[in-house]
C-alpha cells in the first residue's frame, strides 16, 4: 500500500536545527508532532542562500534585506528562497511550516527593518516566493489546523496517546 502522507516544508529551526542566524534554533514539540501525520522536508532558506551560521541578524527594508551590520544580503535571501522553491516542487509540497517573524520565512508579521524589535505587516523573501507560486505558508503558531485533533476553536492539541 502506498503511503498516503502530504509532505511540507518547514523551517528546520522548528525541528531543532541549529541553523538560525544565532547559532540556535527554534525547537517547537508541536512543530514535531506534524512528523505523526507529515512527511516533513526541512529547510533553512538563508543556508541555502549561502548564508553561514552564525550570521549577523537581518531584516527586510521594503524589497531588500540589511543585517545589522547595514550590509545588503537581499542576493542571499532571494537564493534561498529560489533554491526552497526547487525543494517543494521536488517534494510535491502544497504546504509549508515556516519561522515567523522572519526576514525569510516570517508571513504576516515581520520585524521593521529597523532592529528595534518592532513588527510591521508583511512577508518574508521565502514566504512570499512561496505563496506566490500557490504554497500555502503557515506560522508556527497556525499549525494546529494541521494536527489531527486539534480543537479548532481553541486551538489546542489533543495528542493521539
Amino acid at each position: 500500500m502506498k503511503d498516503q502522507k502530504e509532505t511540507i516544508l518547514v523551517s528546520a529551526c522548528l525541528l531543532g536545527a541549529n541553523c538560525r542566524y544565532d547559532g540556535n534554533n527554534g525547537k517547537n514539540e508541536d512543530v514535531l508532532a506534524l512528523l505523526d501525520q507529515y512527511h516533513l522536508v526541512p529547510v533553512c532558506p538563508e543556508q541555502l542562500g549561502g548564508m553561514q551560521t552564525p550570521r549577523p541578524p537581518a531584516e527586510r527594508r521594503g524589497e531588500s534585506v540589511i543585517n545589522q551590520s547595514g550590509q545588503d544580503v537581499t542576493a542571499f535571501f532571494v537564493k534561498g528562497a529560489e533554491e526552497t522553491l526547487k525543494l517543494a516542487e521536488i517534494y510535491g509540497c502544497k504546504k509549508a511550516v515556516l519561522k515567523e517573524r522572519s526576514p525569510s520565512c516570517g508571513r504576516g508579521m515581520i520585524y521593521d527593518g529597523t532592529f528595534s524589535g518592532k513588527k510591521i505587516p508583511g512577508n518574508g523573501v521565502t514566504a512570499a516566493l512561496l505563496e506566490e507560486n500557490g504554497i500555502e505558508v503557515i506560522g508556527e503558531s497556525g499549525i494546529h489546523s494541521l494536527i489531527n485533533g486539534a480543537d479548532n476553536e481553541t486551538g489546542t492539541v489533543r495528542r493521539n496517546s
